[in-house]
């Protein structure tokens, strides 16, 4: 293997776990440990510690949890809440951990760059969840999990085994989370302030007059004729919310 192999499969894998452990911590620990235990995998020296049988069963265990967890509404979220402490710093160490036997420069590099990639990959899968859990069914949550749970696998397989085409699929994932994080944060903000407001802990918004029901009817009636996305109708809505306390602001300010 030649040192750009070399440097190219370090860094895949590095950004591989980082990116794997944002969406699921344990069965990224999971698919590193059972490859590395039965040789699938030649994992570096300072990731050998996942071939540990007690490392394989604590992160079972916690899969069998997760595996539950993550496909009930409402609960999915909580869990997403409380792995924001775990998901992150986890990701971090993965990352500086595939690569500590290059050099400490470069650890340390690895750790501050997985520690973004998996607050990236966290908040994207948090904020989604957010946004699934408005729907009244299940079906979605499940779906969502399954799909993230295989796409944990399979990513660490092209990270293990095409470690450029990874890279450079991960570039092109975290440009586009550039672009929709924002967004997805957005209307995650507004189903928190209508939660709020059901609660009474948020103060509700002033009645709408007829032409701001009218532009929300009509968004309603797009979503539902599907010329508008669940994120672009949740965008839309976020945005005439805005404009309306704006306008309303600015027409209860006293002028002199």
């Amino acid at each position: 293997m030649n040192e750009f192999e070399q440097v190219a499969t370090l860094l895949s894998l590095s950004m591989g776990a980082a990116w794997a452990s944002g969406i699921n911590l344990y069965a990224a620990v999971l698919v590193l440990g059972l490859g590395g235990a039965t040789g699938n995998i030649e994992l570096p020296a300072n990731l050998e510690i996942l071939q540990d049988p007690m490392v394989l069963m604590a992160a079972g265990l916690m899969y069998g949890v997760e595996f539950f967890a993550d496909k009930i509404p409402g609960v999915d979220t909580g869990w997403d809440a409380i792995h924001t402490f775990v998901r992150i710093p986890a990701g971090a160490i993965l990352a500086s951990s595939a690569v500590g036997d290059v050099g400490s420069g470069m650890q340390l590099a690895a750790g501050l760059l997985g520690g973004g990639v998996s607050a990236a990959t966290h908040t994207a899968k948090a904020g989604t969840r957010v946004m699934i859990n408005t729907s009244p069914e299940p079906v979605s949550n499940w779906t969502a999990s399954i799909t993230e749970d295989l796409a944990v696998i399979g990513g660490l397989w092209v990270a293990l085994n095409h470690p450029v085409l990874f890279m450079i699929a991960l570039i092109a994932f975290l440009l586009m989370l550039a672009w929709l994080l924002p967004k997805l944060l957005r209307a995650v903000r507004m189903v928190f302030r209508k939660l709020g407001q059901m609660l009474g802990l948020v103060e509700k918004d002033k009645p709408v007059d007829a032409a701001h029901a009218e532009k929300l009817a009509q968004l309603k009636k797009l979503h539902l004729q599907g010329a508008l996305t669940a994120e672009e109708y949740a965008n839309a809505v976020a945005r005439l919310e805005t404009e309306q306390m704006a306008a309303a602001d600015t027409a209860a300010t006293p002028t002199n």
